[in-house]
């Protein structure tokens, strides 16, 4: 016996962007990155800044011998900078870079909670238009009545920016 599926069913697949993620703070704003991109989770401490970098780029960090990047993603983001605190946190990520990975760290509010979304949770982005680059935002989370945005660390940043990261950590 044959099932007989109506054309207009929905198909029964999973959504890629499904899992766990680490969910944090940026000018009042909920984000968040996927769990298996995350390598660890520590205080702000002192960044060693770089000459000629973009603003956002606040310099390097010496993590147990690798020098990596840090990022302030207020500032990628365009909002207005503010001071840290003793909640403000770098939140170490991979990021692709060609066949590489590349750890680097992203300076942020605070850390909320690690969240398990089911693909239902996740709804695509709104077409903003031509003007909004949204490239980088995987989805937009429904948790307890809150929108997250979701994003996709690895385009966070464009290839351009990050092999330029590299050289000046080199």
């Amino acid at each position: 016996m044959q099932a007989i599926v109506s054309p207009d069913a929905p198909a029964l697949t999973s959504d890629h962007r499904a899992g766990k993620y680490l969910t944090f703070i940026v000018d009042r704003e909920e984000f968040g990155v996927a769990v298996l991109k995350v390598r660890e989770i520590m205080g702000i401490q002192e960044v060693t800044a770089m000459p000629q970098t973009p603003p956002w780029m606040r310099g390097v960090i010496n993590l147990r011998g690798k020098i990596i990047p840090v990022v302030d993603l207020r500032l990628k983001f365009g909002l207005p900078e503010a001071a840290y605190s003793e909640r403000t946190c770098i939140i170490v990520v991979q990021v692709h870079c060609g066949a590489d990975m590349l750890p680097m760290g992203i300076i942020v509010d605070e850390v909320s909670e690690v969240v398990t979304l089911n693909g239902a949770d996740i709804e695509d982005t709104p077409d903003f238009g031509s003007s909004a680059d949204t490239a980088y935002i995987l989805g937009m989370a429904k948790v307890k009545g809150k929108v997250k945005i979701l994003l996709d660390i690895d385009k966070v940043l464009t290839t351009q920016e990050i092999h330029g990261l590299e050289t000046a950590v080199q």
